[in-house]
C-alpha cells in the first residue's frame, strides 16, 4: 500500500478521534437534562440517522440475514454500548472528565487481557507486562479516587467487552450500529414516553441539541469505519490515544477538574504499559505489511 491512498484514510481516522476527544464539550450543553433522558435520545436519533444513511448508501440489504442470525450477540453488544454511553454522559455532566479519559487509556490494555482470557490469544511478554502495569495503575488511582475510579473501569470494561462481542460478528460498523440502536430504540422510546417528552418538548434549543446527539454519535463512527480497514494497525493503535489525551487536557483546562497527584502517578504508569503495548502492535504491523506488500523490484517473470 502506497502513502497516497493512506492519506484520506489517515485524515478520516484522525478526524474521528479528534471528534471523540472533544465530545465532552457537547454533553454539558444539555447537562441540566437527566442522563437517562439524554441516553434515550442518543439511542433514538443515532438509529434514525444511521438508517437514513444506510438507505442512501446501501443498495443491498443482505446483511439483515446475518443480523437475524447473530441477534443474541447483537443484543449483548447493544446492552454493553448503552452502558458505556450512559456512564460517559453521566460522568461528563457530573464533572468526572479525567476519569473518562483514564477509562479509554485503559481500554487497549483491557482488550489485551480479554483477548488472553476469552480468545486464548498470545500477545507476548511485553503486552502482558503492559496489562500488569495497568493493574498496578488501577490500584494507585483507586487509592486516590476511590469514589470515582468505577467510572474508568466501567468505561474500559464495557467497551472492551463490546469489542470482544463485535469480534465474532460479521457486520460493518454502520450496519452494527443500526441494529444495536434499533434493538435499544423501543426501550428508549418507551422511557421517553414515560417522562412525557421532558426537555425535548420543553425547549426548542434542547430539542435541537438532543437530536444533534445522534450526529455526535454517528459522524465519528462513520469516519472511523471508513478509515479502519485502510490504515495499518500500528497507526490505528497510535491514533486511539488522541481522544483520551484531548479529554484529559480538557478536564484540567476547560472543566477545571481538581486531579490529585496520585492520578498523574497512575497515568504515568499506564503510559509505560501503553508504550509496551504499542511496541508490540507496531512490530506486528511491520511484519504484516512486509508480508503483504509486493517487492517493487520483482518482475512479472519472478511471480
Amino acid at each position: 500500500m502506497t502513502d497516497q491512498p493512506r492519506r484520506p484514510a489517515l485524515a478520516q481516522g484522525l478526524s474521528a478521534y479528534l471528534l471523540w476527544g472533544f465530545v465532552p464539550l457537547f454533553w454539558p450543553l444539555v447537562g441540566h437534562v437527566p442522563a437517562w433522558e439524554i441516553l434515550g435520545h442518543r439511542v433514538l436519533w443515532s438509529f434514525v440517522l444511521t438508517v437514513g444513511v444506510l438507505l442512501v448508501l446501501r443498495r443491498r440489504w443482505a446483511w439483515l440475514r446475518t443480523a437475524v442470525a447473530d441477534w443474541p450477540r447483537l443484543t449483548m453488544a447493544a446492552v454493553l454500548i448503552a452502558c458505556n454511553w450512559g456512564v460517559f454522559i453521566w460522568a461528563v455532566n457530573a464533572g468526572h472528565v479525567a476519569e473518562t479519559s483514564l477509562g479509554y487509556f485503559l481500554n487497549p490494555l483491557v482488550n489485551v487481557g480479554l483477548g488472553v482470557l476469552l480468545f486464548r490469544e498470545r500477545p507476548g511478554p511485553a503486552a502482558l507486562a503492559g496489562v500488569g502495569l495497568a493493574a498496578v495503575e488501577v490500584l494507585v488511582i483507586a487509592l486516590a479516587m476511590s469514589g470515582t475510579v468505577w467510572v474508568s473501569l466501567a468505561l474500559a470494561f464495557s467497551f472492551g467487552l463490546y469489542a470482544a462481542v463485535k469480534k465474532r460478528l460479521r457486520l460493518g460498523a454502520l450496519e452494527g450500529l443500526a441494529v444495536e440502536s434499533g434493538l435499544l430504540a423501543p426501550v428508549a422510546v418507551g422511557y421517553l414516553v414515560v417522562v412525557g417528552g421532558g426537555a425535548f418538548t420543553a425547549s426548542a434549543r434542547d430539542a435541537v441539541l438532543l437530536v444533534a446527539g445522534g450526529a455526535v454519535t454517528f459522524v465519528p463512527l462513520w469516519l472511523f469505519a471508513r478509515a479502519a480497514g485502510r490504515i495499518p494497525l500500528g497507526v490505528l493503535g497510535m491514533l486511539q490515544y488522541v481522544a483520551p489525551t484531548i479529554s484529559l487536557i480538557l478536564s484540567v483546562t476547560w472543566f477545571r477538574q481538581q486531579v490529585p497527584t496520585d492520578f498523574w502517578v497512575g497515568l504515568a504508569i499506564i503510559w509505560v504499559g501503553t508504550l509496551l503495548y504499542l511496541g508490540v502492535v507496531l512490530r506486528r504491523s511491520r511484519r504484516t505489511t512486509t508480508a503483504v506488500e509486493p517487492d517493487p523490484d520483482r518482475t512479472p517473470r519472478d511471480a
